[in-house]
């Protein structure tokens, strides 16, 4: 799996597979990261950092062959050292990892059938467009995850090549990109004798924004709910703030009040 950097940062989550344990500590080969011969580079995880408290035997905690996410406490490339902690990855950062891992495992599946449709040879590929992508996006899931849903963010950061239909198509017709969600509750009142009839058209309004994924649900008078789901939180607040706005801008010239408040959408 091709990385952009030969070495991980300090305080990066790695991947990892335990190949030998010691009294002391435990060795732990480094999944992502080769180097120009295509051999794993080597962590290490004093037993001060396998668990908190006091380890008495190392072994209850890792064992060879145990794959593990850990933190990168220290880099030295002159020596070749990678220092790292077990115990300070908590299990929400180690389940995000493992999937991110699995994430990149897939995306590098999808690669070789790209380059192999492409009839360009699988390390060439890396070296002439692979690892700028992965520079580009952070890694090459998020290469095809994006082009899933833009079709021409490849040319939008520069990339040229007959590869980049088939990139696209691969991406399209694997990747499903993740949405997200988000809602609030609009409270409306209006004291006219039409004021239901203007409390229903600012909902409508709030509906039809940018031919988006907003739907207002009745809550219970004089509250609303509206939800917007969107390919990612920044597209999501931005439709929210403009379907809101309609609305609470449609009470106000109707001689009625609205007012907004977000909703925890809940995991």
């Amino acid at each position: 799996m091709v990385k952009a950097s030969e070495y991980p940062d300090e305080g990066e989550l790695v991947f990892g597979t335990v190949t030998t344990v010691k009294n002391f500590g435990a060795f732990i080969s480094l999944d992502e990261y080769l180097d120009p011969d295509g051999l794993a580079k080597e962590g290490f995880i004093h037993i001060a950092e396998v668990a908190p408290g006091y380890v008495r035997y190392i072994r209850d905690f890792v064992k060879e062959g145990q794959k593990l996410v850990c933190k990168v406490l220290s880099v030295n490339p002159q020596k070749g050292h990678i220092d790292l902690s077990l115990k300070q990855v908590n299990e929400h950062q180690r389940r995000e990892k493992i999937q991110e891992w699995k994430n990149e495992k897939r995306a590098e599946k999808l690669f070789e059938i790209v380059v192999g449709q492409a009839k360009i040879e699988k390390a060439k590929a890396y070296e002439e467009f692979g690892i700028e992508i992965v520079k580009k996006f952070g890694t090459m899931f998020g290469a095809f995850e994006e082009s899933s849903v833009n079709e021409g963010i490849l040319e939008e950061e520069g990339f040229t090549g007959s590869w980049i239909p088939i990139f696209i198509k691969v991406a399209k017709e694997n990747i499903v990109a993740p949405r997200v969600r988000i809602k609030g509750i609009i409270t409306a009142t209006c004291p006219t004798k039409d004021g239901i009839e203007h409390i229903k058209d600012a909902l409508i309004k709030a509906e039809k924004t940018d031919d988006s994924d907003v739907q207002v649900y009745y809550v219970g008078a004089p509250k609303y709910r509206i939800e917007v789901e969107a390919i990612d939180y920044k597209t999501a607040e931005g439709t929210l703030k403009k379907a809101v706005d309609k609305a609470l801008k449609h009470m106000k010239s109707k001689g009625g009040e609205a007012s907004f408040e977000r909703e925890e959408v809940k995991s």
